[in-house]
């Protein structure tokens, strides 16, 4: 496998948006950029997904793979179908969306963190957001440990991605096997999980895969991106 850790970028038709989130990308000195551009579902979309396409072949700073989908996938089944293909390259990932971006240092801050914790299996993944309501208070200036993932500019590893296969509810259904409660890391998961296939949405489950193998999630004691996609409609 590869030791660069790419991002990988997953679009679909918000070339205003995509144009903020490459400059932070560029900005963070991003060697590897492999891209899953999502196909239109309907007319409406497929002039802006152009735009995306178009915008996205123009980047020669950096290297980058564009995989263009050529039906609507949407947001759950891009992002599964496209970290099932990049962990068969590479042992270690940073996702990022198109409706995100970070300050500079990001990156470097998670590959970081990646490499020292790549041989602890407990660390499943690294996120580059934390919210002041739930960072502890007594962490300071230090990264610290949860046990609910975040998906939000966040890394992985091949290893913490297997077992992905399994819906929330299934994972759900392990959790609760054990005797453990299916919502005692958010009373908003359950219903996420129910919601999960029916809206075609994937974090989800990989909050619950997290919760399911008793693994961690790195966070930094603020954070270092913000959502800028509440404007408009999505996939």
């Amino acid at each position: 496998m590869r030791d660069v850790t790419p991002v990988v970028l997953f679009t679909y038709a918000r070339p205003d948006h995509l144009a903020r989130v490459l400059t932070c990308l560029r900005e963070n000195k991003v060697p590897l950029i492999w891209v899953f551009s999502d196909g239109a579902k309907g007319t409406e979309d497929r002039a802006r997904v152009e735009a995306v396409r178009q915008m996205l072949t123009r980047v020669n700073w950096t290297e980058i793979r564009i995989t263009k989908r050529l039906e609507n996938l949407g947001l759950g089944r891009n992002v599964r179908s496209g970290v099932e293909e990049v962990i068969s390259e590479f042992s270690q990932f940073i996702v990022w969306e198109d409706d995100l971006i970070a300050v500079p240092g990001t990156y470097a801050w998670l590959v970081e963190a990646l490499n020292h914790y790549r041989d602890d299996p407990k660390v499943m993944s690294i996120s580059a957001w934390t919210h002041p309501r739930i960072t502890p208070t007594n962490v300071g200036g230090r990264p610290y440990f949860d046990a609910r993932a975040d998906c939000w500019v966040w890394a992985g590893y091949a290893r913490s991605w297997r077992g992905m296969d399994e819906t929330a509810l299934a994972k759900i259904e392990a959790i609760e096997s054990r005797g453990d409660e299916a919502d005692a890391y958010g009373a908003d998961l359950p219903r996420q999980a129910r919601d999960e296939l029916p809206k075609n949405i994937w974090a989800v489950r990989w909050l619950y895969h997290h919760l399911q193998h008793g693994g961690l999630c790195l966070r930094p004691p603020w954070s270092m991106g913000e959502h800028i996609g509440f404007d408009d409609g999505t996939w």
